[in-house]
């Protein structure tokens, strides 16, 4: 795989509250925030929207770092190189103010800006609601979204964040109290919450998990896959991203088929019934 121009994307510049941010979309009907994981809007992450626009949905990516379309693998940018990017990104987003990294019981304040976007593009594309992925670095933020009634499918694969390097971290989900009971209220009048994780993956947890079948109940459907079903060729040392570098895009293969589970629940969530 070699860098992805996205020119079958429509770029353009959003600004929600006096901060603008290149967003890129495609498709029809209601919008999904596509939120990339680390190092950024990766060819993989580019093509899982893709597979929502193919459902009849708008697939809508922000970029919030690195470098668009940049393919990190070592075939592309070599061992050394794809070392640096991913690296570099992360330190960067570690040291911003708009993610939160290592507390617990404090929402990133880039949700806002996520919130805000949500909220436009449900303006803009119509619907019942707006659906969310995140991915890794981003996971929860789809979970910080959904305090907002016009999130009706978040979307949580492998969430990594805080980093769960004590036990509180592991069970912490990167909410406030005020959001987390705010999302739990959602659940119990009928919003359900999607997480994906591989059984073995500690950047997201099991301790994570089971805090939110605790806090969401049946509202939390969880889809844990054995590292065995992950991608051989990945770039990635442990299996940990289900939806993109560590998919099998083969049907009969399970990280294929809980792609398909995340597909089926955007579309069942957002889209009419007749």
């Amino acid at each position: 795989m070699t860098n992805d121009p996205l020119d079958d994307f429509t770029a353009r510049e959003v600004t929600v509250s006096d901060v603008t941010r290149r967003v890129y979309s495609q498709g029809t009907g209601p919008a999904v925030i596509v939120i990339a994981e680390m190092p950024g809007i990766t060819p993989k992450v580019a093509d899982f929207a893709r597979k929502v626009a193919a459902r009849g949905l708008t697939a809508v990516m922000p970029s919030l770092f690195g470098v668009d379309g940049q393919d990190p693998r070592p075939s592309n940018l070599g061992r050394i190189g794809t070392a640096r990017t991913m690296v570099g990104t992360i330190a960067k987003a570690c040291i911003s103010r708009e993610f939160t990294v290592f507390a617990t019981g404090k929402t990133s304040p880039i949700a806002d800006w996520l919130r805000g976007l949500a909220a436009q593009e449900h303006e803009r594309c119509g619907g019942r609601g707006v659906g969310a992925v995140g991915m890794c670095f981003t996971g929860g933020f789809a979970l910080a979204m959904a305090t907002d009634d016009r999130l009706l499918a978040p979307v949580m694969s492998q969430p990594s964040l805080p980093l769960g390097v004590t036990s509180t971290r592991r069970r912490s989900v990167g909410l406030d109290d005020d959001d987390l009971a705010r999302v739990t209220a959602r659940c119990a009048a009928g919003m359900q919450v999607m997480g994906l994780r591989f059984d073995g993956d500690l950047g997201a947890p099991r301790e994570r998990f089971e805090f939110l079948h605790e806090q969401l109940g049946d509202a939390f459907l969880s889809v844990e896959l054995p590292d065995s079903s992950a991608n051989p060729d990945s770039m990635l040392p442990k299996p940990h991203s289900v939806l993109t570098e560590d998919l099998v895009d083969e049907p009969g293969q399970p990280t294929y088929e809980a792609r398909e589970q995340v597909l089926d629940f955007l579309v069942g969530k957002l889209q009419a019934t007749v």
